[in-house]
């Protein structure tokens, strides 16, 4: 039996999943985090397939989603894009620290993953956690300046006048840097690392994250299956079954055994 809860860890609300029969012991722990206008709720299937392998899982809801939603437009919201990111970055480590304190995560044994904006959280927590010791990034990307670029591009194309200053930008990338794993790919450390992604993806180009995978997959020399890359040739921005599934191998290969 697989028991859901919703919890609270400093008044933010996340969805807890874990097997009934192991709901008090130390388990192997993955935090997953959803995409952008998503919601905690959204991402229960992923949840439900991990606690079936025997892994205890948690869906934390970013600011200004889901419950934590403040009546802000899309086109608001994706004003905050970068803030979404970087606080759920810090507020990741609230949640491990809890669990591991609890004596309910294995603090050898956890995973990050995430779609989409969640997998830009993913790859950019690789820069400041080393307790994550394997993730997936599913249709995300760890290059945060070009990727700021590339969306001030569109916004550019698509006619939307910007009211940020040259300044602001320098400001935004300097902070957006310090997270970047593209720039500091040494920050990997070896560790298993999937990440999968639709070749047709409109929202996260497909190029930033193969050019980075074919940039670092030369550092895993010494263990190469600690790394692997799935193209989806028809994909656009939605993550397919095959996708789900190579996921759940993964943390089951790097995690459990």
């Amino acid at each position: 039996m697989i028991i859901v809860e919703k919890r609270f860890l400093n008044n933010n609300p996340f969805l807890h999943i874990v097997k009934k029969s192991g709901q008090q012991e130390r388990l192997p722990f993955i935090i997953f985090t959803h995409g952008f206008t998503s919601a905690k709720e959204n991402n229960l299937h992923y949840a439900y397939l991990f606690a079936e392998k025997g892994f205890r899982v948690i869906l934390p809801e970013a600011i200004y989603h889901g419950e934590r939603e403040q009546g802000l437009t899309e086109r608001d919201l994706y004003g905050h894009f970068w803030e979404i990111v970087i606080t759920t970055i810090h507020e990741l480590n609230s949640y491990k620290e809890y669990y591991v304190e609890e004596g309910l995560a294995d603090p050898e044994k956890i995973g990050l993953a995430g779609t989409s904006m969640g997998g830009i959280v993913t790859l950019g927590a690789l820069t400041k956690y080393k307790w994550v010791k394997a993730a997936v990034s599913l249709m995300g990307m760890p290059a945060y300046e070009e990727y700021l670029y590339w969306q001030l591009a569109q916004m550019k194309n698509l006619g939307v006048s910007l009211s940020v200053t040259d300044e602001q930008i320098q400001e935004q990338l300097s902070v957006l840097r310090q997270y970047d794993l593209s720039l500091q790919p040494n920050k990997l450390e070896n560790r298993p690392l999937l990440l999968w992604h639709g070749k047709k993806d409109p929202i996260v180009p497909f190029e930033l994250t193969y050019r980075f995978y074919q940039s670092v997959k030369g550092n895993y020399h010494t263990n190469p299956d600690n790394i692997h890359f799935i193209t989806d040739e028809h994909a656009d921005h939605k993550v397919s079954r095959e996708g789900l599934k190579a996921m759940v191998e993964w943390f089951e290969k790097h995690l459990l055994h």
